[in-house]
């Protein structure tokens, strides 16, 4: 029987485990990124494992997500991860030089190599070919470390692309239209790869618009093979001596088969407030909407934004519309510059952003009061935009473009014949804005920086014998890391400060939730299906820690969540009957007796609810290893315990 892609890479790279379905393994990681949001936790954490060089063969810190400095906390963070950088051997992408996931592709991915991130949206990678993978920022610092990343073997899914898109359609509804298919828990525990004629009708910007995505639909990653189209973009990169071809065996099993005419694709977008909530833009029909946000991780490349630049020569903004454009890195930004593009866009009238993730995150262009604003992004959760009853719908640029110049949703086929953007025969790269590390006899010499604002990692304990407390918070169904710990331009700059950071944790769902957990010391709490998908930010499990949480008892959660959860020393439970969740209210009193010994001999859990006498069965799915991280009350003391 044949390879897959992924387990292709995986086999080259496997430390332990086998490749069977369900069972942990181990992964060898050639290469890590980090962003500021996540990576000074990420960093706090990698000097308090104590290796004093990283072991990865390319690490790469990027500053593009709290770039709006409102006061001295995000300019502290950024000089604290580049003296951290500098001296521990880690690559430092500056301020400006872009989003960390379009300037990997850019300039530092390699087919074939393994990479992880403390960014979901890492999967990107996997338009070049390489097995990219969101994780927390623990799990990041202990691969940075030469330590092993740990996943289960996920199940393989195969979309095999026919035909050709039409004019004006584009790869994000390619990915849209998955969604729509999968929903965003149907990837979860699989790799979704790309196959089929179809692909080779596909540029690499376009390959890793719908590997960015698949984040959205809970997959462990997803990827295409490498081959020659990905070789003339690293030849265009200046990189040709990086590409490798990787293709599945042509007798690859795989556990689920979608198939995609791509022929049959119109222009689509995901509404309010989910990214599988899709529909055609012919059937939500010509309303008005009040703003355009062009650009993110999703759809920020050099051929995106020269579509839109075509779109908008020689025509102005509609009144009623506030457009802006964030170019994703400092190559797309001076391509445009130089060769009249952005002049084109300037001229149309849209508000040109910094190389940078901005309203992505909710850092800066929140729409106004139940504004109807159009993004090429990859998420619309409800008041991620920094406008609580924002109506947030993900479009193609195309469609962004379109409907920014009519001031309605507007069907960019509609526009006559489409723009033909060929891929540069060679791209303006200069690497200039980033900083390579000491040498390592210089290394020592570095001063580490350390503003006001970074605070060590909360503290943590060994599992307690039995864990007796109420519960604090009760929720629904697909709970995002951004209802657990938000984003934008108030909070972010707290990332480095877990005790302030944890004062607006589930401020969305309960305001009062952080001071009522703080009240009662200890408690546990309960959710729905798919609790956590969303954001790689461990932020969503240490704030929690810090306040006190022992438990999360839910009906199921999305992976990088529950693994980081185990990280923090937070039980993951599971209700056995999904029934039980509705035998708990928030205040009832919890009590997991004899928790320690259970996890310990992977015996039956019970969780009582001592308010009315229910005894709920319970499931902690955890391997050995994951087994003594609990026990050890974390990965941090996991660590420091066996190294």
């Amino acid at each position: 029987m044949g390879y897959t892609i992924a387990q292709k890479i995986i086999k080259n790279h496997l430390l332990s485990g086998e490749m069977t379905v369900g069972q942990e393994i181990g992964l060898k990681i050639d290469q890590t990124l980090t962003q500021d949001a996540t990576g000074t936790m990420a960093y706090i954490e990698f000097e308090a494992i104590g290796v004093p060089r990283v072991k990865t063969e390319k690490s790469v810190a990027y500053i593009d997500h709290n770039t709006l400095q409102t006061g001295f906390e995000n300019a502290d963070d950024h000089r604290f991860i580049q003296s951290v950088a500098k001296k521990h051997g880690i690559y430092f992408s500056r301020p400006g030089n872009g989003i960390c996931h379009q300037v990997h592709l850019e300039r530092f991915g390699k087919p074939g190599k393994t990479l992880i991130g403390s960014d979901s949206h890492t999967p990107t990678g996997g338009g070049i070919g390489m097995l990219a993978i969101g994780a927390g920022g623990l799990d990041v610092a202990v691969a940075m470390g030469g330590g092993a990343y740990y996943i289960t073997m996920p199940k393989m899914v195969k979309v095999n692309l026919s035909g050709k898109l039409q004019p004006w359609v584009s790869a994000k509804d390619i990915i849209l239209e998955v969604l729509r298919i999968m929903s965003v828990k149907g990837g979860v525990g699989k790799i979704v790869e790309y196959g089929g004629e179809g692909v080779k009708t596909l540029t690499v910007p376009e390959r890793a618009t719908i590997t960015n995505m698949g984040a959205e639909l809970g997959a462990t990653t997803s990827i295409f093979p490498s081959d020659e189209i990905t070789r003339e973009f690293m030849k265009a990169q200046g990189r040709e001596e990086d590409w490798s071809e990787l293709s599945s065996d042509s007798d690859a099993v795989y556990d689920e088969v979608i198939d995609i005419d791509l022929s049959k694709l119109v222009p689509m977008a995901a509404c309010p407030h989910s990214p599988d909530n899709v529909k055609t833009i012919e059937e939500i029909g010509p309303q008005k909407i009040d703003q355009v946000c062009i650009g993110s991780c999703t759809n920020s490349s050099y051929l995106d934004l020269m579509r839109v630049a075509a779109i908008l020569k020689g025509k102005t903004v509609a009144d009623n519309v506030s457009l802006a454009i964030a170019p994703g890195s400092k190559q797309v930004y001076n391509m445009l510059a130089k060769n009249g593009a952005l002049a084109d866009i300037i001229e149309a009238g849209a508000r040109i952003l910094e190389c940078a993730c901005g309203p992505c995150i909710g850092m800066g262009q929140s729409p106004n009061s139940k504004g109807i604003s159009l993004r090429t992004f990859n998420r619309n959760f409800e008041g991620r935009s920094g406008t609580r009853d924002g109506q947030i719908y993900l479009v193609s640029p195309e469609t962004a473009a379109a409907s920014a110049l009519t001031g309605v949703f507007t069907d960019p086929r509609t526009l006559g014949d489409a723009v033909d953007i060929p891929l540069p025969e060679k791209f303006d790269y200069n690497d200039n804005m980033v900083i390579a590390p000491a040498d390592e006899k210089d290394m020592d010499s570095v001063e580490v920086l350390r503003g006001p604002n970074i605070k060590p990692y909360p503290t943590t304990s060994p599992l307690s014998d039995s864990i007796d407390v109420p519960c604090s918070l009760k929720v629904g169904d697909n709970i995002t890391t951004d209802h657990i710990m938000p984003a934008g331009a108030k909070i972010l700059p707290l990332r480095s400060n877990i005790p302030a950071i944890s004062q607006h944790c589930f401020t969305v769902c309960d305001k009062d939730f952080p001071a009522r957990a703080e009240k009662l010391g200890s408690s546990i709490i309960v959710g729905g299906a798919n609790y956590g998908q969303g954001s790689s930010r461990e932020h969503a499990a240490l704030a929690p820690l810090y306040l006190g949480i022992k438990a999360v008892v839910v009906k199921s959660f999305a992976r990088i969540h529950r693994a980081n959860l185990v990280n923090a020393g937070i039980l993951p439970l599971t209700f056995v009957n999904e029934a039980d969740y509705d035998s708990i209210n928030e205040g009832d009193e919890l009590c997991l007796p004899d928790i320690r010994d259970r996890i310990k001999n992977n015996r039956e859990i019970i969780l009582i609810n001592k308010t009315n006498g229910k005894e709920i069965p319970c499931e902690c799915e955890l391997s050995e290893r994951t087994r003594d991280i609990i026990l050890a009350g974390g990965l941090l003391d996991y660590t420091r315990h066996n190294s």
